[in-house]
């Protein structure tokens, strides 16, 4: 029998030195279970490279801040660089055929990218002046690699004259003494002088003649027009800019060059007559001409040689009309985008000095979802006949970016994706069962068997490298994360995120694939406050049933402005239906209540604090008045300092036919002294997704040895800053500074904890979770980051705890709680230097809530680091107990540790980082993560790692194996010990 032991240990040993435990993550297992996704953001501006030598691209700016070089024919990033939220792009171009330049920062920085690579070749600070004023950026068409060919640059009231081989600042004119308003400069072809044109008020034209090579003011003259100017300045030749009166009803041509002469043309008697409304000029560049905005169209107006207006053609608002591309000397072309009903769009290129001339037109299917073209870019090419073709780069009103070129769509890129502005979760539905033949039982089991054998082999270093293809492929196609069903652990889901231009996209969590994508029609007005709230999540009873969301829309120009909602079928991605309802919404409160279909009912908040019931049923009526007595919410007015609780009241009298209109009642007020505290950041729980497994927590070498948790879903952390400190890091003094934090309970207003950090001050990130509270600020008496931890306790139960009562069940655990009931707390903090600056804070949530917690932080460097909780317990002290080790209790320390392989996003960026959420998986151990900026990124961590689950690629085959091998040796072993016994009975 000694034998069948030993034998047995030894497979024991083999088995476990295969299967290996989870506990870090290789380099080849990245992206199996993790994606990222780069994105740019909408286009405001670009500018082509397509000549013979190099590789053709298209460089680009965006509303993100991006600046990025796309390749022509597939759309990829060849590089992009994040300027920042400060670091608006103001104006890009090329310049020596190698150089991107960009100007941004209202003016203030200048900069140059090497065109093939993207690396900085040269920086530029164009400080000195404070002048609010337009940026604009002038690089002559001819610049050539010479020192003395400057690029000009206006801004902050300065025009600056910069060397583009180094970015030496050459020259600097300042305008911060004069009264004019720069509105463009002018450096005519050939010229060594550079205009500077503007207003002076609001009826004197001036113009600035600049030496261009060392900035020597040459002349100045000015002349007063008889009427008001509107603003508005458009420049239509070198010599040429038109404008409109204040009336909007006249067009002002003014020619600057030795002189300033105005002519005036009337819009309704001299060139439309049969139009009437407010004009507007619209920012073209076409080479004498210009073109107005009115009545809902678009009017093309000429300007002839001896300066009279022409009206060259009138279309619909919906036209986009792109900048001129220069063919060749003297010969430029623009194009015209216009859409029917068939959902076509229609390109014509022409001439600008030709209008009846089409050198181009082609009609494009183009997806509804989409919506409409809102810029166009074009550039040509040479076909094989010597003729010019063109590409036109098109910005679509859901922000995403197309390439068109013979008729067809290149390629698209949906970078709407870089302005999420809401995220939610939906379940996918549940895999249905159907019958399976013998043969495909067959053919499975073979299959099973071919894969195992195919992974003992690469276990045994046996497979070939043909073999190793075949087990990746195999291993691909059995993970089934992309199945559009759900699985059992849980990790299959759709991301239901809602953009900034109000389109809808599901991404699968499997692979980060579009499933679906809406465009609301209900909701296309960018001037639209959008939210995103679970509507219909079915379970047990109501599978039938799909989930939905509800979309909510704040338009308007003021707080009053009616809301606009939309519900949304995640499964379809199709609209169920939508309405403008007749009040404002300025608070959106999701209940958790549900009715038979297991819609949740929210409450919507007006400006003059009346609720509204949805959904508008009589089943939600009758749920809503059984909880009416238990409704609270609150309201924060930062600005003013105030803070408030509400409560229902009675139906409102404000539409007496409407029963699902609530009037609400003051139920208590803070007020914070502005003079000394200004509110900078409130944070409270997640609404009923968080799972708390237990109340109580052991607190070894303690007199109360078991602490009862204070758990309510009514508290609220908040954190103000003296108004000095208000601004950013270093703009007060330490003596000046100080951070107050509050815990709040939103139900009776009663201030549960406060505490004060003097020499601190924000930015303040924050995140709530059970009883404790994480927030992130920065020291200024010791010049860094600060994290602290506060963990409140219900002092009361822990006073009245009974040994026999909690055995039992019988302890006062399952008594009901009321925020007035004056509840005993006791809190307990502690805090710790922390090296990064902060972009947001979450933390991670289980099915049952069992699973360790532990925070991810969104650091300055656009990753996210997982920080186990245990670093940030206010019960730590510098030598620990014996008991307080055995609980896991670490070391005090002052600063936090930070381990290189706790990033979750590995060695990736998540650009421009705004938002981290967490979804808990079926798997307890497992958390679902998804960060979102201008790129995405989704993953599953395991904070203590996964326990109640064995890893992918666990060989089965081999598990098999080893219980066979077990079974035939002892079998083998007793049969040979049973031999030996009956020989030694035979001596």
């Amino acid at each position: 029998m000694a034998m069948a032991i030993r034998v047995s240990l030894l497979f024991c040993i083999l088995f476990l030195f295969h299967a290996k435990p989870s506990f870090s993550l290789f380099g080849d297992e990245v992206g199996l279970a993790d994606w990222h996704q780069q994105y740019i953001g909408k286009v405001k501006d670009a500018v082509f490279h397509t000549q013979k030598a190099g590789r053709k691209r298209v460089v680009v700016s965006t509303e993100e801040n991006v600046v990025a070089s796309l390749d022509l024919r597939h759309g990829e990033i060849f590089w992009r660089h994040v300027l920042g939220n400060n670091d608006v792009v103001d104006a890009i171009d090329i310049a020596l055929g190698k150089y991107v330049i960009t100007l941004s920062s209202s003016g203030g920085i200048l900069r140059a990218w090497n065109l093939p690579d993207g690396q900085m070749v040269w920086e530029s600070s164009l400080q000195g002046c404070s002048k609010s004023s337009k940026s604009l950026l002038s690089i002559p068409n001819n610049l050539k690699v010479d020192k003395d060919n400057l690029i000009h640059v206006f801004g902050n009231g300065c025009l600056h004259g910069v060397s583009g081989i180094d970015g030496e600042i050459v020259w600097k004119k300042s305008f911060e003494s004069e009264s004019i308003e720069v509105q463009q400069i002018i450096h005519p072809s050939d010229s060594e002088v550079i205009y500077a044109i503007g207003f002076v008020g609001s009826s004197h034209f001036e113009v600035f003649a600049i030496n261009a090579r060392n900035g020597d003011l040459l002349n100045k003259y000015d002349a007063a027009f008889p009427g008001n100017f509107s603003g508005e300045m458009l420049l239509v030749s070198d010599d040429l800019v038109v404008a409109l009166d204040a009336t909007k009803s006249k067009i002002v041509t003014i020619k600057f060059q030795d002189g300033i002469k105005f002519e005036q043309t009337y819009l309704l008697s001299d060139l439309i007559g049969d139009s009437s409304g407010t004009s507007v000029l619209l920012p073209l560049k076409l080479q004498g001409m210009f073109a107005l905005e009115i009545n809902g169209f678009k009017i093309f107006i000429r300007i002839t040689g001896e300066g009279n207006l022409e009206v060259v053609d009138k279309v619909n608002n919906a036209t986009v009309i792109s900048d001129p591309l220069l063919l060749s000397e003297g010969e430029k072309a623009f194009a015209i985008v216009q859409h029917d009903d068939d959902g076509k769009i229609h390109l014509t290129v022409k001439l600008v000095h030709d209008w009846n001339k089409e050198l181009h037109k082609e009609s494009i299917v183009m997806d509804h979802g989409r919506g409409f073209i809102h810029r166009v870019f074009i550039n040509n090419y040479i076909r094989t006949d010597r003729s010019n073709g063109f590409r036109a780069l098109v910005v679509m009103e859901d922000h995403s970016l197309l390439l068109l070129q013979q008729g067809a769509i290149v390629w698209s890129r949906e970078d709407g994706l870089a302005s999420i502005v809401g995220v939610v979760t939906s379940e996918l539905p549940v895999e249905k069962e159907e019958g399976v033949s013998v043969s495909k039982v067959e053919d499975n089991f073979f299959e099973w068997l071919k894969g195992h054998m195919l992974k003992l082999k690469g276990t045994l270093m046996l497979a070939s490298p043909e073999d190793v293809v075949v087990i990746q492929g195999m291993r691909v196609k059995n993970s089934e994360k992309s199945k559009m069903t759900r699985d059992h652990n849980g990790f299959r889901k759709l991301l239901i995120v809602l953009t900034r231009s109000g389109k809808l996209f599901a991404l699968h969590t499997g692979d980060g694939r579009v499933v679906w994508s809406l465009l609301l029609p209900s909701l296309r007005n960018s001037a639209c406050g959008l939210s995103i709230y679970q509507w219909q999540v079915p379970h047990h009873h109501a599978l039938d049933e799909n989930p939905s969301v509800l979309i909510v829309g704040q338009c308007g120009q003021s707080n009053d402005a009616p809301g606009v909602l939309s519900f949304v079928d995640t499964y379809t991605g199709k609209e169920i239906s939508s309405s403008s309802p007749a009040h404002s919404v300025s608070q959106v409160l999701p209940l958790p209540f549900t009715d038979a279909t297991e819609q949740r009912l929210h409450l919507l908040i007006d400006q003059d604090q009346r609720a509204y019931l949805y959904p508008r049923t009589p089943e939600a009526v009758t749920i809503f008045q059984r909880e009416f007595s238990n409704i609270y919410w609150h309201s924060v007015d930062s600005d003013k300092g105030i803070i408030k609780g509400h409560a229902l009241k009675r139906n409102s009298n404000h539409d007496d036919d409407d029963e699902y209109c609530f009037h609400s009642r003051d139920v208590w007020s803070i007020v914070f002294p502005s003079d000394s505290e200004k509110i900078i950041a409130t944070v409270t729980r997640k609404l009923n997704e968080e799972v708390v497994h237990t109340q109580a927590k052991i607190i070894p070498d303690h007199d109360d040895d078991v602490m009862y948790k204070y758990i309510s879903k009514n508290l609220m952390f908040v954190a103000t800053v003296t108004p000095k400190s208000s601004g950013e890091i270093g703009t007060a003094t330490p003596d000046e500074s100080s951070l107050v934090v509050y815990l709040i309970d939103t139900i009776s207003g009663r201030i549960l904890h406060r505490m004060t950090h003097h020499g601190s001050q924000g930015p303040v990130h924050a995140v709530f979770s059970e009883n404790w509270v994480v927030y992130h600020y920065f020291n200024l008496r010791a010049h860094r980051y600060q994290m602290s931890v506060i963990e409140i306790y219900d002092q009361s139960r822990s006073a009245n705890k009974d040994l026999w009562k909690l055995v039992l069940g019988h302890h006062n655990l399952t008594s009901p709680i009321s925020s007035y009931s004056r509840t005993e707390v006791v809190t307990k903090s502690q805090s710790y230097f922390f090296t990064h600056s902060v972009k947001a804070i979450s933390v991670t949530s289980t099915a049952k809530g069992v699973t360790s917690k532990q925070l991810l932080i969104g650091t300055i460097v656009d990753q996210v680091l997982a920080l186990d909780k245990r670093f940030l317990d206010p019960r730590r002290s510098a030598n620990p107990s014996q008991a307080e080790r055995e609980q896991g209790l670490v070391p005090l320390t002052d600063s936090l540790p930070i381990n290189p392989q706790s990033y979750v996003t590995h060695s990736l960026k998540v650009e421009g980082l705004r938002g981290i959420v967490t979804v808990p998986a079926r798997l307890e151990s497992t958390t679902l993560v998804f960060a979102y900026g201008i790129d995405l990124f989704y993953t599953r961590i395991a904070p203590s790692r996964t326990y109640d689950s064995l890893t992918e690629d666990f060989s089965y085959a081999l598990l098999l194996i080893t219980i066979v091998g077990l079974v035939a040796a002892i079998f083998v072993t007793w049969i040979l010990s049973e031999k030996k016994d009956l020989q030694d009975k035979w001596r």
